[in-house]
């Protein structure tokens, strides 16, 4: 295949409608605008222009607030590592590889204390609970901030 051998595929190239080129065309004298009125004329409004009426974009109440510098969190509970083995380094590629945690990319994790640990574990993660801290170490194991 050569450059000048190159076409673009059947239906992928349309021709602009030529308005306005005798009754023979099908699109003479109005060119397929109907009769008078606003969307006759040149300088018609858009298709979201409601007429004057307070625009809905308008009416619908503004809800909520984004804060640019908000850092989220995904939540781990200690009592959901206790599926993993003695001495396993806990991270948080492994959480989201095991379906405990969702976006890594997006959010960081943070490990709660809520339940029992019966394992010892190397739980690396971005934050720590007070009480997640002390669960981890009674257990036998270590936590390390990321």
């Amino acid at each position: 295949m050569y450059l000048h051998e190159l076409k673009p595929a059947p239906g992928a190239r349309k021709r602009r409608k030529r308005v306005g080129r005798g009754p023979g065309s099908g699109h003479g004298k109005t060119c397929g605008r109907g009769q008078k009125g606003q969307k006759a004329r040149s300088g018609a409004p858009p298709p979201w222009f409601e007429g004057g009426q307070t625009p809905l974009h308008r009416r619908l109440p503004k809800k909520g607030f984004f804060h640019p510098k908000k850092v989220e969190y995904e939540i781990v509970n200690v009592k959901d590592l206790n599926r993993f083995e003695d001495d396993t380094v806990v991270t948080p590629e492994l959480l989201e590889s095991e379906g405990l945690v969702k976006d890594i990319d997006k959010k960081l994790v943070k490990i709660l204390g809520d339940g029992e640990l019966t394992k010892r574990l190397i739980v690396r993660a971005h934050k720590f609970s007070k009480s997640a801290l002390q669960k981890i170490e009674a257990a036998g194991g270590k936590a390390e901030v990321i």
